[in-house]
């Protein structure tokens, strides 16, 4: 089982068809081996057929059809048929000329006998069908990067899709190429090269030839070669086009419809570990119902994974070639600019369920194409937060990064609506992380407004995590730059962000102090919430200190605001839709 960690479970299923394969069969037995191309589906076909040599005591037949290779190799339906009838003895002579003479030949050459017929590469059920046994007593195992469902509905097929190996499935792998020795020498390079090669075991066995072949070559000069390639798949380059995965990847690639195309490239620009078909429609611009039927034809032929349902992925390699494809399509900037927008709208609406109370920033338009998502009340808000958190934070840094003027805004909006989730879910280095990161993108673009709602994030964030005087400073940075915006209620929500800090610090001079100057501008500049909440603060805080009358009674503090409001300016009203909160 050298070379083959990791699918005894798909080889105990094989068995368990080919012990149940016989004569008095009603049906002929197939198993349709399917997954991404470097799966190593032809490997283990080839292994588990020598394997199970015993059980078909009339023969073995091998034909690739040659259904992903480069462009023009595959196998004409006629040329595969030539290649059966050769395997079991037929004289050229005695083959007709057409097509469904050389059928029926073949079909009564395997009658009544018990083989193993091993259809490997194909591209499609059509091209397997006119293979089939036309009586039981036969198993025919086929490889395809397609699922082949069409068998499976058609011609009850048994489904067996290979996956990537486990971390520990890769190291066996490895172990067995090179010996287990070497393996556990450098563990960490092991690991390293485990994870440079996504687990696919063509990957590994590229990178466990370039240590075979040459002895002086440590694991550990593979792996930084790996980690240092200024092109992710350029190590796994080479002269055999079949084992260059960048030439595999693309058999599969140039095979898509125009759509599926263009879907996948696309979706080497999305940040996440996976996407859904409205995060997908927004980002080709398509119908959502369109988006969907899409990314089922990529995953029907194992570019994608639908890892949990709704929700499809690929793994690293396969991510690297579709941002190579992306890198040439010039639609790329515009379906970057809707997926921001997707995510970003979405997210602000899904906060304003979360808290109706926070008020809504405004927010760049949305690009045509663009679809947002909406939400009903809490509970479905926090299950898509939940679902595209990681999504969610990976684009909060894309944004951050990105140089397009488009994107400018988005960092620290975007920031700002992962708030309520993060504080729900005690996830203050993330608010932390994703707040630094807007603040630095919204200084560089001079978006001042964008800075403020950044550094109200970093002086929230600081004070859950225990740092009050950096929440302080950034609490008074967003504070100053609140007033220069002429937002006196989100100068108020910053002193708040302070106080709550020095409250948990138990500075409660200093949180006495910022939740005073909270009530002056929410009682000057105010809703009925936001003077509600500010009183409860300062409530609060009077009875730690222990002024305790103070606490309970009516203040008899004069509550004038100590700043003009900015010109134009009126008193705001007791509702909470116009609070600009942050």
């Amino acid at each position: 089982m050298r070379g083959f960690a990791g699918r005894s479970a798909t080889i105990a299923e094989l068995d368990a068809l080919a012990d149940g394969t016989g004569v008095t069969s009603t049906a002929v037995v197939i198993s349709a081996l399917s997954g991404t191309a470097g799966v190593g589906k032809t490997a283990l076909a080839v292994h588990w057929a020598h394997r199970a040599a015993r059980r078909f005591p009339d023969g073995q037949l091998y034909v690739n059809l040659r259904g992903f290779g480069p462009p023009g190799a595959v196998a004409g339906a006629d040329e595969a048929m030539r290649v059966l009838l050769d395997g079991l003895g037929v004289p050229a002579e005695r083959v007709p000329a057409g097509l469904d003479a050389q059928a029926a030949l073949y079909r009564s050459a395997i009658a009544g006998r018990r083989m193993l017929i091993l259809v490997d590469n194909a591209r499609d059920a059509g091209q397997v069908r006119p293979l089939l046994p036309g009586a039981p007593g036969c198993l025919v195992l086929v490889t395809s990067r397609d699922s082949l469902t069409g068998l499976v509905a058609g011609e009850g097929a048994v489904p067996l899709p290979l996956d990537l190996l486990s971390r520990s499935e890769a190291r066996e792998l490895l172990a067995g190429r090179l010996g287990a020795d070497r393996v556990a020498r450098e563990p960490e390079a092991v690991e390293e090269i485990v994870d440079r090669c996504a687990r696919l075991p063509l990957a590994l066995a590229i990178a466990a030839a370039r240590v075979a072949t040459d002895p002086r070559r440590a694991l550990g000069d593979v792996a930084r070669e790996l980690a240092d390639a200024e092109h992710r798949l350029d190590p796994f380059a080479g002269t055999d086009a079949m084992t260059d995965v960048r030439a595999v990847f693309s058999w599969s690639y140039h095979r898509l419809s125009p759509a599926a195309a263009r879907m996948f490239r696309l979706l080497g620009l999305h940040p996440g570990d996976d996407v859904t078909a409205p995060a997908a429609a927004s980002l080709t611009g398509t119908p959502q119902q369109r988006a969907a039927a899409v990314l089922a034809e990529l995953a029907e032929v194992h570019l994608l994974t639908e890892a949990q349902t709704g929700r499809y992925g690929f793994h690293d390699l396969l991510r690297a070639f579709a941002q190579e494809q992306a890198a040439g399509d010039p639609g790329a900037p515009a379906a970057l600019r809707r997926l921001a927008d997707h995510y970003l709208h979405s997210a602000a609406d899904a906060a304003s369920q979360l808290d109706p109370f926070r008020g809504r920033v405004p927010l760049p338009p949305v690009a045509p194409g663009t679809v947002p998502e909406t939400f009903t009340g809490q509970d479905e808000a926090l299950a898509w937060f939940a679902a595209e958190y990681r999504a969610l934070m990976a684009a909060v840094s894309l944004t951050a990064g990105s140089d397009d003027p488009g994107l400018a805004l988005h960092p620290a909006r975007l920031a700002r609506s992962l708030i309520d989730f993060q504080q729900r879910t005690g996830r203050w280095g993330d608010e932390f992380a994703a707040h630094d990161a807007a603040a630095r993108a919204a200084r560089q673009r001079d978006d001042r407004l964008g800075e403020a709602y950044a550094e109200h994030g970093i002086a929230r964030a600081n004070g859950y995590l225990g740092r009050p005087d950096a929440a302080r400073d950034a609490g008074l940075r967003a504070a100053g730059l609140y007033r220069d915006a002429g937002l006196p209620v989100a100068e108020a929500d910053a002193h708040s962000s302070i106080a709550t800090a020095m409250l948990a610090a138990r500075r409660l001079p200093e949180a006495l102090e910022h939740a005073g100057r909270l009530v002056e501008l929410a009682t000057a500049h105010g809703g009925a919430v936001d003077r509600a909440q500010g009183l409860n603060t300062y409530g609060y805080t009077l009875a730690l200190l222990g002024r305790f009358d103070e606490a309970l009674g009516p203040s008899s503090r004069p509550w004038t605001c100590s700043t003009r409001p900015a010109t134009g300016t009126a008193p705001r009203t007791p509702s909470t839709a116009s609070r600009w909160s942050a």
